[in-house]
């Protein structure tokens, strides 16, 4: 059973970095696209990022595209979103989400891991 656990998460100033990792345990985690979703208060999920499973060029929401990288690290299963330049408007639960094996991308509607999502807090 795959299982993701994040973690990061926090109350930062306008401007500040923050990274958030996610570890996959209970499977091949070079198998799955990895990615993160988040949620503010009020509002629905979002996709932010992702990177496939092979690799290769991640994509990201136009909302955050030049501030947050996602990278990921085979050799440790991990994934992380590094969000540079955090305004206000990025203040959610951010969600990391793993695609079943050999999948090209993460899709809510598809059969997906989810893990429990860490609070990223940014004040003005």
């Amino acid at each position: 059973q795959v299982q993701l656990v994040e973690s990061g998460g926090g109350l930062v100033q306008a401007g500040d970095s923050l990274r958030l990792s996610c570890a996959l345990s209970g499977g091949t985690f070079w198998k799955h696209t990895m990615g993160w979703f988040r949620q503010a208060p009020g509002k629905e999920r979002e996709f932010v990022g992702a990177v496939r499973a092979n690799g290769g060029s991640p994509d990201y929401a136009d909302s955050v595209n030049g501030r947050f990288t996602i990278s990921r690290d085979n050799a440790k299963n991990t994934v992380y979103l590094q969000m540079n330049s955090l305004k206000p408007e990025d203040t959610a639960v951010y969600y990391c989400a793993a695609s079943l094996p050999f999948r090209a991308r993460v899709d809510p509607d598809d059969d997906m891991y989810w893990g429990q999502g860490t609070q990223v807090t940014v004040s003005s």
